[in-house]
């Protein structure tokens, strides 16, 4: 990928040390650009307005994770803007029990984060019934607050990246249930030009007739292709009863033969949108 900015202004839904600032560095990181400059956005909404706006340059936006599945508002506000995907990152989601120093696990009382954050650890918690669980806006916002109002007897799970740029102490690490527990992330960034060449996967939103096997007919010739489907979606059509936006990511090895599967379903479709072409990150 050729990169026209050195230091780009990246968004990201949330606070700095959130894993969506993981996951810019770590994609910058491995594109040539060790030092990205981060603007924290409120919403995920809020990273498509950034850049309209010219505050920052790109996002990076989660879509979905190994354990609680599709950011399904997200899946359309790909559709909404127009905004081409340039690359994904899958990050390794490790939540971590962290709190102000010179405290023990036996001396919090409250932990605040997240809610998805509260669902992968709640087992970790079943060994501390005195720990009350409360759910905040992000979890390193979580970690903020704890470090800037001094709070004591209170704690937060969020990333080792939050615990390192608040100043707060590990009380225990790797809490999550399940950890093999994965986000994706997409990177949205017009000024990355991808190599055609490289490029091996690609995210398409389509509508179809609403006719008996019109969604069969389509996965039928993207399979005579050799296309291989790694996710579809669907989300209804406002206004438009049992009818449904699909979402698709599609892997191929031959990218001549993946624009002649396109060619091929192109007639059968609707509104047909390639979200972005890019390079599967796994």
């Amino acid at each position: 990928m050729d990169n026209k900015s050195l230091s780009p202004r990246v968004a990201i839904q949330g606070v700095k040390g959130c894993f969506h600032e993981q996951a810019a560095r770590l994609f910058y990181g491995e594109n040539g650009v060790s030092n990205p400059e981060i603007y924290e956005c409120d919403t995920f909404d809020g990273l498509y307005k950034s850049m309209d706006e010219g505050l920052a340059d790109a996002a990076v936006m989660a879509i979905e994770n190994t354990v609680s599945g599709g950011l399904l508002p997200n899946f359309e506000l790909l559709r909404k803007y127009d905004r081409k995907i340039k690359g994904e990152v899958f990050l390794r989601i490790q939540q971590n029990l962290m709190a102000l120093p010179g405290q023990k696990i036996e001396d919090i009382r409250e932990v605040r984060t997240h809610y998805m954050a509260i669902n992968q650890t709640r087992e970790f918690f079943k060994d501390y019934p005195w720990i009350r669980l409360v759910e905040s806006e992000d979890t390193a916002k979580s970690a903020a607050q704890i470090a800037t109002e001094g709070l004591m007897g209170v704690g937060a799970v969020a990333s080792v990246l939050a615990a390192d740029l608040y100043g707060l102490q590990m009380l225990a690490e790797s809490i999550e249930t399940y950890k093999q527990n994965f986000t994706r992330f997409l990177i949205l960034d017009d000024s990355l030009q991808v190599d055609t060449s490289k490029v091996n996967k690609v995210s398409i939103c389509f509508t179809l007739p609403h006719t008996a096997g019109s969604l069969a007919h389509v996965l039928t010739i993207l399979s005579f292709y050799g296309m291989n489907l790694t996710r579809i979606q669907s989300l209804p059509i406002p206004g438009r009863e049992w009818q449904y936006f699909f979402y698709v990511d599609i892997k191929f090895d031959d990218y001549t033969r993946y624009t002649q599967s396109i060619a091929a379903v192109r007639p059968l479709m609707e509104d047909l949108n390639v979200l972005g072409e890019y390079v599967a990150a796994i």
